[in-house]
């Protein structure tokens, strides 16, 4: 793997990449527990239905923050392969190929959302339809983890990369690898060992702290001296 040498243009896509990922790491966390998180009871099928069709305009706000989240996920895949791929071509086009996988199928994913919010809406009289909606929203937290899984993959390829490139100091590269192993383990106890979950939900901690701190040093990325007038 080659070292990179920090140039104009990829100081500039590391700050556009920051930019990315900070919107990301807002409409995500804001959609999942600010928006979504406190309408959805999923031992409740009834009162969840009654938050939802209380706060229509919250949940489908939910669902819009999502899909600009996958937006710019898209996007920063593209930059962070432009970013590493003269380090190591391959290494770089398997991240990118993994993070995209996980963009596609949380977007896709957001159907599960749309399913809920239209059986809710236009069920009329259907007695039972609070229980099925509240099926396609445990999907949707099951499709999601899904995703989760092609991402911790991609996470733990692009510690390596950042870790050995030489453009990021390597502490980046180790949180990155950390965050995608946690991102494995949660998602494997979530289909495999779900009464491990809540035990295990407070290690995504380490995901955020991670994940925030590569996105400052990107987004804070110094101009090197010869591009400064």
């Amino acid at each position: 793997m080659a070292h990179l040498t920090l140039t104009p243009d990829l100081a500039r896509r590391a700050r556009l990449a920051g930019l990315f990922y900070l919107i990301i790491i807002i409409a995500g966390l804001g959609a999942e527990l600010g928006l979504r998180g406190p309408l959805i009871d999923l031992t409740d099928a009834n009162g969840t239905a009654a938050a939802i069709l209380a706060a229509p305009g919250q949940f489908r706000l939910a669902i819009a923050a999502d899909l600009v989240m996958a937006l710019c996920d898209a996007g920063l895949a593209i930059l962070l392969y432009l970013i590493f791929r003269a380090a190591a071509p391959g290494l770089a086009l398997s991240a990118m190929v993994f993070r995209l996988i996980q963009t596609v199928l949380i977007a896709a994913n957001l159907m599960a959302l749309q399913a809920a919010w239209l059986i809710l809406s236009g069920a009329g009289g259907m007695a039972d339809a609070p229980a099925l909606a509240l099926v396609f929203l445990d999907l949707h937290g099951h499709g999601y983890d899904l995703g989760l899984v092609f991402f911790g993959v991609n996470s733990v390829m692009m510690g390596v990369l950042v870790w050995r490139s030489g453009l990021f100091g390597k502490l980046f590269g180790a949180g990155l690898a950390m965050a995608g192993l946690v991102y494995l383990t949660g998602s494997t106890l979530r289909f495999l060992a779900p009464e491990w979950s809540t035990a295990f939900a407070p290690a995504y901690a380490l995901t955020i702290l991670a994940e925030t701190a590569f996105c400052l040093r990107l987004l804070l990325q110094r101009r090197p001296a010869r591009e400064a007038v």
